[in-house]
């Protein structure tokens, strides 16, 4: 797991040409395979012979989506760590569980009397875990607060997070990794602060000052004074800096030189804190005066609604949720799927939720520790992944959720994703729709592809426990260049030339998402 995403994307050109040898595979369901199968199964063979998997271990399966038959299988029952391949589990059983036209809401309440502009009473703020509430959205609620009238409330602040537990953090989730946005706490209320929506962070950034030695400048996003800044960044020649939130606090430490303005997605500790911070602000700013403390606790059932606001629905957030592989997003839809199934907003009622999905669509030796995918106790089978996948083919939902799945080597961030810089310029892009997964020495990528002859795919690839070169482009692009060039009856002339933009240095190993200064 990276502690800090470090290092700029550099543009290279890797040009992988493969002359492959006789393989010793065969495909699962056929014991005198069509040329172009028998064609396809040595030429896999010789990918994953590849040097940096000597160590490591893949579970590899490509299926026919239309009939179900194994092509290729390499350890197809074999339990392997998914990453966010886990979020193709989580996505669907939230779109079978909530629908797509499933909201969050997020409530201003009151439990007092008017008195003219006078509220006698609470005022309470209640949420239901929406990631895509951001400081404009909080400005809006304290807006028609104040257009109802209100003025002065005299009692408390109450946020209300009460809709799911107060567990803030996955049970194996590294400690380390707590001030990064992609490990954020998981609350009912929360912010987040752009249209990634990466909830429970900010965007601490980092700029030169007017003169070499002089100060850093820095400023946030949204302004917040929730956390403390301790600036020790200079002017230099190049940007080299560090932004860390010292563990259990708010408290930002900045080290480091700056040249160019450097941005850093920073989370925080407790985000209905923060939340209710940028709301108790935003009602000032309104003119609202609150006259008690901001306090903490569940809304009377008798209280009246005073604003709301609906997030956008389901269908919607699936792109950014799954195209920039978004790890708080999972979470949040797995605590919501606890709540409408059982009252509960757990990570174990939400789990079971989606561990039932699964099983009843063919995903039965699976282990899920949480929903992004970032513990490593989950695992999950290639094979039975790609059973999955085909009957997830026939929900009516499908298209909407495969629409939302990164699409190898379109450029367009919120229509690429994650596989925007990979497999550009070759049969593969706009074609295969996969999720990407990615945690040090562990990387998959599984989902759908179309054949050279029109036939529908699906495959699954899941390496772990790699020690040097990410086999990101030199088997999972691979691969998936391959089946998009797949012909049954015909065998091809396997030459791949596969054009990436890809992180320089030990980033190599990372999904792009994960590098957030960057943009991927």
């Amino acid at each position: 797991m990276p502690r800090r995403p470090a290092g700029l994307l550099t543009a290279v050109l890797l040009t992988l040409t493969v002359t492959w040898a006789s393989g010793a595979g065969a495909p699962a369901n056929a014991a005198d395979p069509a040329p172009g199968v028998a064609d396809l199964v040595k030429d896999l063979d010789q990918i994953l012979n590849a040097s940096n998997l000597a160590v490591a271990r893949s579970g590899v399966v490509v299926k026919s989506a239309s009939t179900g038959e194994q092509l290729y299988g390499q350890d197809p029952g074999k339990v392997f760590l998914p990453a966010s391949n886990t979020k193709l589990l989580t996505s669907t059983a939230a779109v079978e569980t909530l629908g797509l036209d499933y909201r969050f809401t997020t409530s201003v309440l009151s439990s007092g009397r008017r008195l003219g502009s006078t509220l006698a009473g609470d005022l309470y703020l209640k949420g239901t875990g929406d990631p895509t509430m951001l400081a404009a959205d909080y400005d809006a609620l304290a807006a028609k607060v104040a257009d109802s009238g209100v003025k002065i409330v005299t009692g408390k602040l109450v946020a209300d997070d009460t809709w799911f537990d107060d567990v803030r953090l996955g049970t194996d989730w590294a400690w380390d990794d707590e001030p990064y946005y992609y490990a954020a706490q998981i609350s009912a209320l929360t912010a987040s602060p752009d249209t990634d929506y990466d909830a429970g962070s900010v965007i601490v950034s980092v700029a030169p000052g007017a003169s070499a030695g002089a100060a850093a400048k820095v400023t946030t996003t949204p302004p917040t004074d929730y956390i403390t800044i301790e600036n020790h960044a200079t002017t230099g020649a190049e940007t080299d800096v560090l932004v860390n939130r010292v563990h259990g606090t708010n408290k930002v430490v900045i080290t480091g030189t700056v040249a160019g303005k450097y941005d850093e997605w920073v989370t925080v500790d407790d985000p209905t804190g923060y939340a209710a911070s940028l709301f108790r602000k935003a009602l000032a700013n309104h003119g609202v005066r609150v006259l008690g403390t901001t306090g903490r606790g569940a809304t009377p059932e008798a209280a009246k609604s005073v604003a709301q606001r609906d997030s956008m629905p389901l269908s919607e957030l699936l792109v950014p949720f799954l195209k920039l592989s978004n790890n708080m997003h999972a979470e949040i839809l797995t605590k919501a799927m606890g709540r409408k199934v059982s009252g509960k907003g757990t990570w174990d009622a939400g789990l079971a939720v989606t561990l039932g999905f699964a099983a009843k669509n063919g995903v039965k030796a699976v282990r899920l520790r949480d929903g992004s995918g970032l513990s490593r106790l989950d695992g999950v089978t290639p094979g039975e992944l790609t059973g999955f996948l085909i009957t997830m083919r026939s929900k009516p939902w499908f298209k909407t959720w495969y629409d939302a799945l990164p699409i190898a080597g379109n450029s367009d961030r919120f229509t690429g994703g994650t596989l925007r810089s990979r497999m550009a310029g070759t049969p593969a892009a706009n074609n295969v729709h996969a999720k990407t997964g990615s945690l040090t020495s562990v990387t998959g990528l599984s989902g759908y592809v179309t054949s050279a002859d029109g036939e529908p795919l699906v495959f699954s690839i899941l390496t772990n426990n790699y020690l040097t070169g990410s086999p990101k482009t030199t088997v999972e692009d691979a691969i998936a260049v391959r089946l998009a060039q797949f012909k049954r009856d015909t065998p091809v002339d396997a030459t791949v030339q596969l054009k990436n933009a890809t992180p320089e240095g030990p980033e190599s190993d990372l999904e792009c998402s994960w590098l957030k200064p960057v943009q991927c």
